[in-house]
Protein backbone atom coordinates (compact mmCIF):
# COMPACT_ATOMS: atom_id res chain seq x y z
CA UNK A 1 0.00 0.00 0.00
CA UNK A 2 2.76 2.48 1.15
CA UNK A 3 4.87 1.65 -2.27
CA UNK A 4 1.71 2.38 -4.86
CA UNK A 5 1.33 5.72 -2.43
CA UNK A 6 4.49 6.66 -2.85
CA UNK A 7 4.45 6.08 -6.60
CA UNK A 8 1.65 8.01 -6.89
CA UNK A 9 2.99 10.91 -5.10
CA UNK A 10 5.95 10.89 -7.34
CA UNK A 11 4.05 10.78 -10.38
CA UNK A 12 2.31 14.14 -8.67
CA UNK A 13 5.78 15.52 -8.26
CA UNK A 14 6.97 15.02 -11.83
CA UNK A 15 3.56 16.27 -12.81
CA UNK A 16 3.72 19.31 -10.96
CA UNK A 17 7.79 19.96 -12.04
CA UNK A 18 6.66 20.09 -15.45
CA UNK A 19 3.48 22.49 -15.29
CA UNK A 20 6.13 25.03 -12.93
CA UNK A 21 8.22 24.34 -16.47
CA UNK A 22 5.14 25.11 -18.98
CA UNK A 23 4.00 27.96 -16.83
CA UNK A 24 7.77 29.69 -16.34
CA UNK A 25 8.09 29.59 -20.24
CA UNK A 26 4.57 31.09 -20.76
CA UNK A 27 5.89 34.55 -18.89
CA UNK A 28 9.79 34.35 -20.27
CA UNK A 29 8.01 33.92 -24.03
CA UNK A 30 5.39 36.85 -23.09
CA UNK A 31 7.73 38.74 -21.98
CA UNK A 32 9.79 38.28 -25.16
CA UNK A 33 6.50 38.78 -27.11
CA UNK A 34 6.45 42.39 -25.46
CA UNK A 35 10.15 43.67 -25.04
CA UNK A 36 10.39 42.64 -29.04
CA UNK A 37 6.99 43.44 -30.12
CA UNK A 38 6.56 39.98 -31.41
CA UNK A 39 3.14 39.20 -32.94
CA UNK A 40 3.43 35.65 -33.64
CA UNK A 41 5.12 34.71 -30.36
CA UNK A 42 2.47 36.61 -28.31
CA UNK A 43 -0.43 34.66 -30.33
CA UNK A 44 1.40 31.29 -29.83
CA UNK A 45 1.21 32.05 -25.79
CA UNK A 46 -2.24 33.15 -26.15
CA UNK A 47 -2.84 30.06 -28.36
CA UNK A 48 -1.64 27.66 -25.67
CA UNK A 49 -3.30 28.71 -22.60
CA UNK A 50 -5.62 26.17 -22.78
CA UNK A 51 -2.47 23.41 -22.21
CA UNK A 52 -1.81 25.06 -18.84
CA UNK A 53 -5.34 24.43 -18.43
CA UNK A 54 -5.71 20.90 -18.52
CA UNK A 55 -1.74 20.79 -16.74
CA UNK A 56 -3.95 22.08 -13.95
CA UNK A 57 -7.27 19.58 -14.55
CA UNK A 58 -5.19 16.30 -14.80
CA UNK A 59 -2.80 16.98 -11.46
CA UNK A 60 -6.30 17.88 -9.80
CA UNK A 61 -7.79 14.23 -10.89
CA UNK A 62 -4.82 12.70 -9.78
CA UNK A 63 -4.98 14.24 -6.32
CA UNK A 64 -8.36 13.40 -5.70
CA UNK A 65 -7.45 9.73 -7.38
CA UNK A 66 -4.97 9.58 -4.64
CA UNK A 67 -7.36 11.18 -1.87
CA UNK A 68 -10.08 8.32 -2.23
CA UNK A 69 -7.93 5.34 -3.20
CA UNK A 70 -4.98 5.94 -0.57
CA UNK A 71 -6.81 7.99 1.96
CA UNK A 72 -3.22 9.45 3.11
CA UNK A 73 -2.87 11.18 6.19
CA UNK A 74 -0.65 13.57 8.01
CA UNK A 75 2.31 14.91 6.52
CA UNK A 76 0.85 12.99 2.64
CA UNK A 77 -2.41 14.89 3.31
CA UNK A 78 -0.82 18.24 3.84
CA UNK A 79 1.22 17.25 0.48
CA UNK A 80 -1.22 16.59 -1.92
CA UNK A 81 -3.84 19.67 -0.03
CA UNK A 82 -0.65 21.83 -1.17
CA UNK A 83 -0.68 20.70 -4.55
CA UNK A 84 -4.06 21.36 -4.83
CA UNK A 85 -3.71 24.94 -3.68
CA UNK A 86 -0.41 25.24 -6.12
CA UNK A 87 -1.76 24.00 -9.13
CA UNK A 88 -4.24 26.62 -8.93
CA UNK A 89 -1.90 29.33 -8.40
CA UNK A 90 0.15 28.29 -11.12
CA UNK A 91 -2.72 27.87 -13.73
CA UNK A 92 -3.32 32.09 -12.92
CA UNK A 93 0.11 32.92 -13.39
CA UNK A 94 -0.53 31.05 -16.88
CA UNK A 95 -3.60 33.44 -17.07
CA UNK A 96 -1.80 36.52 -16.80
CA UNK A 97 1.05 35.49 -19.09
CA UNK A 98 -1.75 35.58 -21.33
CA UNK A 99 -3.39 38.73 -20.07
CA UNK A 100 0.45 39.91 -20.97
CA UNK A 101 0.70 38.55 -24.65
CA UNK A 102 -2.98 40.17 -25.42
CA UNK A 103 -1.75 43.56 -24.94
CA UNK A 104 1.84 43.22 -25.96
CA UNK A 105 -0.38 41.97 -29.53
CA UNK A 106 -2.32 45.07 -28.85
CA UNK A 107 1.03 47.16 -28.65
CA UNK A 108 2.98 45.60 -31.48
CA UNK A 109 2.37 48.79 -34.17
CA UNK A 110 3.41 51.59 -31.33
CA UNK A 111 6.06 53.14 -30.32
CA UNK A 112 6.69 52.79 -26.34
CA UNK A 113 6.50 55.87 -24.39
CA UNK A 114 9.58 54.48 -22.48
CA UNK A 115 11.71 51.86 -22.43
CA UNK A 116 10.72 48.65 -20.77
CA UNK A 117 13.79 48.01 -18.58
CA UNK A 118 12.15 48.14 -15.14
CA UNK A 119 8.77 46.16 -16.88
CA UNK A 120 11.50 43.84 -18.05
CA UNK A 121 13.54 43.58 -14.55
CA UNK A 122 9.69 42.56 -12.69
CA UNK A 123 9.77 39.31 -15.59
CA UNK A 124 13.36 38.67 -14.12
CA UNK A 125 12.62 38.52 -10.68
CA UNK A 126 8.81 36.98 -11.41
CA UNK A 127 9.91 34.73 -13.07
CA UNK A 128 12.90 33.24 -10.46
CA UNK A 129 10.09 33.64 -8.35
CA UNK A 130 8.18 30.91 -9.88
CA UNK A 131 11.21 29.22 -10.33
CA UNK A 132 12.06 28.86 -7.27
CA UNK A 133 8.81 28.30 -5.68
CA UNK A 134 8.70 25.06 -7.93
CA UNK A 135 12.09 24.01 -6.71
CA UNK A 136 11.20 24.75 -2.84
CA UNK A 137 8.46 22.60 -3.27
CA UNK A 138 9.91 19.14 -5.51
CA UNK A 139 13.06 19.90 -2.93
CA UNK A 140 10.84 19.97 0.24
CA UNK A 141 12.95 23.38 1.31
CA UNK A 142 11.35 25.70 3.37
CA UNK A 143 14.08 27.94 3.82
CA UNK A 144 13.94 28.26 -0.38
CA UNK A 145 10.42 28.73 -0.18
CA UNK A 146 10.51 31.75 2.63
CA UNK A 147 13.15 33.58 0.61
CA UNK A 148 10.77 33.64 -2.50
CA UNK A 149 8.24 34.96 -0.08
CA UNK A 150 10.89 37.75 0.94
CA UNK A 151 11.32 38.47 -2.16
CA UNK A 152 7.91 39.60 -3.32
CA UNK A 153 8.78 42.88 -1.62
CA UNK A 154 11.36 43.26 -4.69
CA UNK A 155 8.20 42.87 -7.08
CA UNK A 156 6.15 45.50 -5.33
CA UNK A 157 8.75 48.39 -5.10
CA UNK A 158 9.38 47.78 -8.79
CA UNK A 159 5.79 48.36 -9.60
CA UNK A 160 5.83 51.56 -7.45
CA UNK A 161 8.62 52.28 -9.39
CA UNK A 162 6.65 51.64 -12.62
CA UNK A 163 3.52 53.64 -11.56
CA UNK A 164 5.73 56.70 -10.75
CA UNK A 165 7.27 57.00 -14.16
CA UNK A 166 3.60 56.30 -16.29
CA UNK A 167 1.83 59.03 -13.88
CA UNK A 168 4.53 61.31 -14.95
CA UNK A 169 4.59 60.48 -18.41
CA UNK A 170 0.79 61.16 -18.03
CA UNK A 171 1.47 64.38 -16.82
CA UNK A 172 4.08 65.46 -19.08
CA UNK A 173 2.05 64.45 -22.35
CA UNK A 174 -1.56 63.63 -21.37
CA UNK A 175 -1.61 62.04 -24.97
CA UNK A 176 0.49 59.39 -23.02
CA UNK A 177 -2.19 58.32 -21.11
CA UNK A 178 -3.36 55.50 -23.03
CA UNK A 179 -0.44 53.71 -23.53
CA UNK A 180 0.54 54.47 -19.89
CA UNK A 181 -2.66 52.73 -18.48
CA UNK A 182 -1.79 49.20 -20.90
CA UNK A 183 1.80 49.41 -19.33
CA UNK A 184 0.46 49.96 -16.17
CA UNK A 185 -1.57 46.68 -16.53
CA UNK A 186 0.99 45.06 -17.99
CA UNK A 187 3.29 46.01 -14.92
CA UNK A 188 0.38 44.65 -12.50
CA UNK A 189 -0.05 41.65 -14.16
CA UNK A 190 3.58 40.76 -13.60
CA UNK A 191 2.93 42.28 -9.80
CA UNK A 192 0.57 39.25 -9.42
CA UNK A 193 2.36 36.78 -10.69
CA UNK A 194 5.06 37.42 -7.73
CA UNK A 195 1.93 36.94 -5.49
CA UNK A 196 0.90 33.86 -7.02
CA UNK A 197 5.03 32.91 -6.56
CA UNK A 198 4.58 33.60 -3.04
CA UNK A 199 1.37 31.76 -2.34
CA UNK A 200 3.20 28.65 -3.82
CA UNK A 201 5.79 29.34 -1.33
CA UNK A 202 3.70 29.51 1.48
CA UNK A 203 1.89 26.32 0.33
CA UNK A 204 5.31 24.91 0.19
CA UNK A 205 5.73 26.00 3.54
CA UNK A 206 2.19 24.47 4.70
CA UNK A 207 3.10 21.24 3.48
CA UNK A 208 6.42 20.65 5.37
CA UNK A 209 4.97 22.23 8.69
CA UNK A 210 1.36 22.54 8.70
CA UNK A 211 1.67 26.09 9.13
CA UNK A 212 -0.49 28.40 6.72
CA UNK A 213 0.28 32.42 7.24
CA UNK A 214 1.68 31.51 10.80
CA UNK A 215 -1.38 29.62 11.46
CA UNK A 216 -0.74 26.28 12.51
CA UNK A 217 -3.92 23.94 10.79
CA UNK A 218 -2.53 20.39 10.87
Amino acid sequence: MRSRLEEQLAQLNDSLIEMGSVVEKAISNATKALIEQDTQMAKRIIDSDDEIDNMEKEIERLCLKLILQQQPVASDLRLVSAILKIITDLERVGDHATDISELALYLADETYIKKLEVIELMAIVTMRMVKESIEAFVRRDIELARKVITEDDEVDNLFLAVKKELIDLINKNVGNGDQALDLMMIAKYYERIGDHATNVAEWVEFALTGTYKDIQIM
